[in-house]
């Protein structure tokens, strides 16, 4: 007799979480207005959690008390509905310790850390930096692999490492690595969320709860469906999905920066009044806007 497997807890961060872009006035200070109402309209299409100034946020052209306003606006906007995920990682350990005890007090429901970036630190190094960060507060953290932009990946053993301790629960797996993904989901009880939008079906299927998306901004019901279908092991189903949401995914992932593209797109539906980004980023150009209308047109979007 074969034993059924226990149900496993729901994902502490939910399963489509959307890695919310950091809405810009046209002078390039803070809207926090459209902040709120850009996390109301991704939690309606379907996500059930928000990393708020991550990568997409743009959290290294934040201040310290921009990071937090933003972290303040999407709780009292959403936080009855969806998990909000604080992005507070960044390469000085220092910092990112203070700004996460700051984050803690504005009602966030976890931390997002990437892995330090630029400084090249060795294993022992990044292990050192996230038992810090996770031990200055007592809110659940997601760790982000994503060594294209960090340099320094987070190897396996590592991770299995980090798991241990109490406050560190999920990953966002952006390194492309099925055999390091495989090591992980076999050996932790981690929530590990695909953190490249095209590999969502695949690390699902693997065993990966969700996806922290930035095309998300542009199609969260359809992530949304394909999902709930994954978890449901309706393959056929999400393949479908899978293959429909390719277009945006070329749209938003592979021609700029992504959140050049989906401030750009937002912009045209109408939910962001300005595109607007701050240097080093810049604005689309013409030809870059007409490669992303032509991908969006496959799925059948005109502006």
């Amino acid at each position: 007799m074969i034993d059924t497997p226990a149900a496993r807890p729901e994902p502490t961060f939910g399963t489509v979480v959307p890695a919310m872009v950091t809405p810009f006035h046209e002078d390039g200070s803070l809207d926090l207005d459209t902040a709120q109402s850009l996390a109301a309209h991704l939690v309606d299409g379907g996500a059930d959690g928000l990393v708020i100034t991550g990568t997409t946020g743009e959290t290294s052209t934040l201040q310290d008390e921009e990071n937090i306003a933003m972290f303040r606006a999407v709780v009292e906007a959403v936080g009855d509905r969806a998990k909000v995920i604080a992005g507070t990682g960044m390469n000085d350990t220092g910092h990112s310790v203070h700004l996460s005890q700051l984050a803690a007090k504005t009602g966030v429901d976890g931390l997002l850390l990437v892995t330090p970036y630029y400084n090249k630190p060795n294993q022992a190094g990044i292990r050192a930096h996230f038992e810090t960060i996770a031990s200055s507060t007592d809110l659940p953290v997601m760790l982000y692999d994503i060594p294209g932009r960090s340099v320094m990946p987070i190897h396996a053993p590592t991770i299995l490492e980090l798991a241990a301790h109490p406050n560190i629960v999920a990953l966002k797996d952006a390194k492309g690595d099925f055999q390091s993904t495989t090591l992980v989901l076999a050996g932790t009880d981690l929530d590990v969320y695909s953190g490249e939008d095209s590999l969502t079906m695949p690390l699902m299927a693997l065993g990966a709860v969700g996806v922290v998306s930035v095309t998300a901004h542009v199609a969260p019901g359809l992530y949304r469906r394909l999902v709930d279908a994954m978890a449901a092991g309706d393959l056929a189903t999400a393949r479908e999905l899978h293959f429909r949401l390719d277009p945006y995914q070329r749209a938003v992932m592979t021609h700029i920066q992504g959140a050049v593209s989906a401030k750009t797109i937002l912009h045209w539906q109408g939910i962001l009044p300005s595109p607007a980004v701050r240097l080093p980023l810049v604005a689309a150009t013409e030809d870059e806007q007409t490669i992303i209308r032509a991908d969006l047109a496959e799925a059948g979007l005109t502006f």
